[in-house]
């Protein structure tokens, strides 16, 4: 499918499927986007022109796909420099990200343009556009005045300078906290120091250092590596270098420092959301988002962390009296998560290491590729030999099943490599219109535990629930039948978002799904029912903690975006740090650094800045949410195809309230969260 006019031969140049991420080649990377602003330029210039009728159609409409071959272009080469960077590309990506930011702030900043806008909405007939139109419109014009259209000559200056700075610094941030991390390796030459440690971790590390040459086992910070270091490892000594080092990555003087970098974006943001007319990031952020004030959001999290407290406090002191049971007088940091694992198997008789040989990534996804078919009326067909950026990703479509329409496809990407960034995401390739015969395409990306020692990848049960919750990401990009492009999909109020997504975990811990994909990968045989029931006892082990910890990274960013004052807090380390401080298990050292790593925060002009409180608002009404499905039955059709009508079909076509009153008949209740994680009265 082509979708653009202007024949040009470079991969980047035209929106084609499949996309030939093979043939992108840095140096193609700058002349094919220079050639594309001007393309999109011209389009911008050629709306405002004197022979343009102001209508809806030539006007609005035409807005919403103008830049869509710049778009789609950035897309690519944004995603290839997370997943497949190389100092060519990362050069290439640096280099065009400023006149790529000056031109996507400089359309709302176009004097003719926001007169024709403005032209429209004040002669249109809105009563004649369909309520879907009816938003996009009022949404135009706002985002045009959230952006700056009506700052006079130099506040436009200012406003474009800010975004340029934005959008260098935070990049600068994302590839600091990707070389730091890889800069890291702990080579362990004696096995028994390794004690502990489940064998799969043990091969893992080992495979590691083959792979770079090296005798002996090798533990990184990538998470498959840090995660089972600091959960089984008997040796303190190492959980504790390995939890310095992850949690001073990018903090310490040198290259790589981001602690001057947070800095400067958050005086950046700032300065953005004062020039805009806002009291701060926080407020202009939220603006247009559920919670709307920084204020509210944070009102949210604080009435969350009072509710939790007094469980927090009795886990904690029970962690204390284990600590004690195992020779630790104190507990640091780097105990938590190793006092904790024994704490569980005491308590339930339950290793989730046991759950591993159950979770072979295949079977896994097949399973949920089943659940969510039957569940919601559609097929996902795996497709084999389209291109992709590594020999292990996979690409899929997906069709409505009852009537066979090309909905639209989708890449995977589950393990770590060392020129990918961590974490795991979604993200959207292109957003189309799949009732107008353009589907959409999308990705998903994790860093599992890979294949190691001759094994499939064997996931942990965390790990199980990140690919679900993934996947709820890209259902809600590829489901959508949203006419309008900005309005569908994950096109959402950030705190709406994570609602697609966290409400697909639940269905990792109830028995009829998992015997969907939950089967030993040597013998077929489901999760056997006393290793079921045990999981489930302990489903909710410290959930207060696994809370607190949550509602930690929110407050930070909150007070960071509203409260902080470089002139009364110089040092944004130790503002930081002490915020972490009152909901920590353990006391953290004064270097305690992981913000100087946080991506989620700094890796893009917004990212989830003054927005990480979305997950536990969203984790709300996906508590609540599910009541319907657990109520009507988990794989009940008429209970998905109300869900996928009104919610992943819809994207931002309407109030998100609305969206979630439509399919629950009522508005969330806020229980239902502490109730799922047993937290509803203190003991």
């Amino acid at each position: 499918m082509k979708l653009v006019t202007e024949t040009i031969n470079s991969p980047l140049l035209a929106v084609r499927f499949p996309i030939q991420f093979g043939t992108v080649q840095a140096d193609q990377v700058e002349p094919a986007i220079h050639q594309l602003l001007e393309l999109v330029k011209a389009r911008i210039t050629a709306l405002s022109a004197a022979n343009v009728p102001r209508t809806y159609r030539d006007i609005i409409l035409a807005l919403d796909t103008a830049t869509e071959p710049l778009d789609f272009a950035m897309g690519i080469v944004r995603h290839l420099e997370s997943v497949a960077t190389t100092t060519a590309l990362r050069d290439a990506h640096n280099a065009v990200q400023e006149p790529v930011s000056v031109f996507y702030t400089s359309i709302a900043l176009d004097e003719k343009l926001w007169s024709a806008v403005k032209a429209v909405d004040q002669t249109v007939d809105k009563s004649k556009l369909e309520p879907v139109h009816r938003r996009f419109l009022k949404k135009t014009v706002t985002g045009f005045r959230r952006a700056g259209a009506d700052l006079d000559a130099a506040g436009k200056k200012a406003l474009e300078d800010l975004d340029v700075a934005l959008t260098k610094t935070t990049t600068k941030f994302s590839q600091n906290v990707l070389d730091a991390t890889n800069a890291y390796e702990l080579i362990i030459e004696d096995q028994s120091k390794l004690a502990g440690l489940p064998e799969s971790a043990i091969d893992a590390a080992r495979e590691s250092a083959k792979s770079k040459g090296r005798e002996g086992w090798r533990l990184t910070l990538q998470a498959p590596s840090y995660t089972a270091a600091l959960t089984y490892l008997n040796n303190r000594d190492i959980r504790r270098d390995l939890w310095f080092a992850s949690n001073t990555r990018a903090a310490v003087d040198g290259p790589l420092d981001n602690r001057p970098l947070i800095a400067e974006i958050l005086r950046l943001r700032r300065a953005k959301a004062e020039l805009l007319g806002y009291k701060d990031f926080a407020d202009f952020v939220l603006d247009e988002r559920m919670a709307h004030t920084g204020g509210r959001a944070q009102d949210f999290l604080e009435d969350l962390h009072a509710k939790t407290l007094p469980f927090f406090k009795l886990e904690n002191e029970s962690l204390a009296q284990t600590g004690r049971e195992l020779g630790y007088e104190t507990i640091e940091p780097w105990d938590v998560a190793y006092i904790s694992e024994k704490q569980r198997i005491a308590l339930y008789e339950f290793d989730e290491e046991e759950l591993r040989p159950y979770f072979e990534v295949e079977r896994v996804v097949a399973g949920m590729f089943e659940i969510f078919s039957q569940l919601l009326g559609i097929k996902v067909i795996e497709q084999p030999g389209v291109p992709a950026w590594d020999a292990a990703v996979k690409y899929f479509k997906v069709e409505d099943a009852a009537n066979g329409t090309n909905l639209g496809g989708f890449y995977t990407d589950w393990f770590p490599r060392e020129n990918k960034r961590g974490g795991a995401w979604m993200d959207s390739l292109f957003t189309g219109n799949p009732t107008a015969g353009q589907p959409h395409v999308g990705l998903i990306c994790g860093n599992l535990t890979p294949p190691v020692a001759g094994k499939p990848s064997l996931l942990t049960h965390r790990e199980v629930e990140t690919i679900f919750h993934e996947f709820g990401h890209l259902l809600h990009h590829t489901l959508s039948l949203v006419p309008v492009k900005s309005l569908s999909g994950t096109n959402v109020p950030w705190d709406f978002v994570e609602l697609p997504s966290q409400i697909m975990e639940n269905w990792c811990m109830e028995r009829e799904a998992l015997n969907k994909f939950a089967c030993h990968y040597q013998t077929g045989e489901p999760i056997p029912e006393d290793l079921f029931q045990k999981m489930r006892r302990a489903r909710n082990f410290r959930s207060a903690n696994m809370q607190m910890r949550q509602l930690a990274f929110g407050m930070v960013d909150l007070k960071l975006h509203r409260e902080y004052d470089p002139a009364l807090h110089p040092d944004v380390m130790a503002y930081a740090r002490d915020i972490y401080a009152s909901f920590s298990p353990a006391p953290l050292p004064q270097n305690y650094g992981m913000i100087a790593g946080f991506t989620h925060l700094f890796s893009s002009p917004v990212a989830y800045g003054a927005g990480y409180y979305s997950y536990k608002w969203a984790e709300v009404l996906d508590a609540d949410a599910f009541t319907r499905f657990r109520r009507e039955g988990i794989f009940n059709a008429t209970t998905g195809g109300d869900y996928r009508r009104f919610i992943l079909e819809r994207g931002d076509s309407d109030d998100p309230a609305l969206l979630y009153r439509q399919f629950m008949g009522r508005d969330p209740d806020a229980n239902a969260l502490l109730e799922r994680l047993g937290l509803l009265t203190a003991a």
